[in-house]
């Protein structure tokens, strides 16, 4: 049975939560490489854990956090500026992780950040305004580069016909702009707030150093790719020259500052995104939204971006894992819901199909949604799903009650 994407052939889901061992940790169209021999996919161990299970548990029963919140003063100290210059550096859009963490720096620790936004595709009302009350009611100045919209809309396109990812090029611009203004403004202290490794990313040191963190720099432009095509090719098939490409590329590495660090807060303070949301709702009044999420049962997690629902129903085609799996897994992580409640979840709502935002969006890249629909089948992998009927069903599923379950 052919396998797309260098995916597990087998289909294994954790004992603990609702992942599969087919969700990526660090695919190549993820970041700006194509080389998907070095994909990679979360680990699940041979007593049915994955790594994002087994770092809850560590997370929630082995880390002294009263000793991880000295060394996090001990960093502050180290960084701050007693001269009214920005000392820290947040990139976010205002949703709840970024208004958690630049307000405890702010408020709490007394630094002095500077907030830095890649702004969403197509904004939605009350994304748009979550972002306004950030910097207004939450008190925060704010960098927000408005980029090229011919540029974008073009990537996002060629993004979503390459590779079926409608958010690569925007997390592209979003990882590279942080570290690129924080050396215009010469800030040295990077913060995001979730470590990857909560989602079973491959645990990496907290302290970075971006000189040797490929995701920030690169050392030749040949061997990146934006949205499944190289430069050169962007260049003769679609006119986008370097200077349009070049606010989505990673820094040059023998231009980064060598003292720069990017830190996770969630290194640093046990990191619970459910009570992010209630202290940015209280500090920076952030609102979810007005209903449910498509695909999932939550209102309040990525909610700026039209396209995001657009986003993870194609993670439901390309690997059978939709937004409600995605939010079960990381609440049943924080003991906030049970494995049977999450997989009743999962079944309810996973690959619920986003018409919300659906016909707008396709209309802004001038895509059909019957070449939309193509584009998913196309890049379905045959072991994940099978078409019966003319209708398409996993293969697999949590509640083994896939077609070859």
């Amino acid at each position: 049975m052919q396998v797309k994407y260098n995916l597990p052939k087998n289909i294994i889901f954790c004992k603990k939560c609702t992942i599969s061992n087919q969700r990526p940790s660090s695919m190549p169209e993820y970041h700006h490489t194509v080389d998907r021999k070095n994909a990679k996919y979360i680990n699940i161990n041979n007593d049915g854990v994955c790594d994002a299970c087994l770092q809850a548990e560590i997370k929630n029963n082995q880390i002294n956090w009263e000793e991880r919140e000295k060394d996090l003063l001990k960093l502050l100290e180290k960084h701050r500026k007693n001269n009214g210059d920005f000392d820290c550096l947040v990139p976010g859009s205002g949703g709840k992780d970024s208004a958690f963490v630049s307000h405890i720096l702010k408020y709490k620790y007394e630094m002095n950040p500077l907030t830095v936004t890649w702004p969403p595709i197509l904004y939605t009302d009350y994304g748009y305004k979550n972002f306004s009350n950030w910097i207004k009611v939450g008190g925060f100045d704010n960098i927000s580069f408005n980029q090229n919209g011919i540029v974008q809309k073009i990537l996002t396109k060629l993004s979503i016909e390459n590779l079926l990812h409608p958010f690569q090029s925007f997390i592209l611009g979003q990882k590279n702009l942080a570290p690129k203004i924080a050396n215009e403004f010469n800030i040295d202290l990077v913060f995001y707030g979730e470590n990857e490794a909560e989602y079973g990313n491959p645990i990496a040191d907290n302290n970075i150093s971006l000189r040797n963190k490929s995701i920030f720099t690169h050392n030749n432009i040949d061997n990146i790719y934006i949205s499944g095509l190289s430069l050169k090719e962007l260049k003769e098939k679609y006119n986008l020259d370097y200077k349009d490409l070049k606010i989505y590329l990673p820094l040059e590495s023998n231009k980064i500052n060598d003292s720069m660090e990017v830190h996770y807060m969630g290194y640093y303070i046990k990191w619970m995104p459910q009570s992010a949301y209630y202290y940015a709702v209280k500090n920076c009044n952030f609102q979810p939204r007005p209903f449910r999420t498509e695909g999932t049962y939550s209102k309040y997690n990525s909610i700026d971006d039209k396209i995001d629902d657009l986003h993870y129903y194609t993670t439901y085609i390309k690997f059978g894992i939709g937004r409600a799996t995605y939010d079960s897994s990381q609440e049943i992580r924080n003991n906030h819901i049970s494995r049977e409640e999450a997989c009743l979840l999962v079944g309810k709502y996973d690959g619920e199909y986003p018409s919300k935002y659906l016909k707008e969006t396709l209309e802004y890249l001038d895509i059909s949604e019957n070449y939309f629909l193509q584009l998913c089948d196309k890049f379905r992998s045959p072991h994940i799903w099978t078409k019966k009927n003319d209708q398409w069903k996993l293969n697999h599923t949590v509640n083994q009650n896939g077609f070859l379950d």
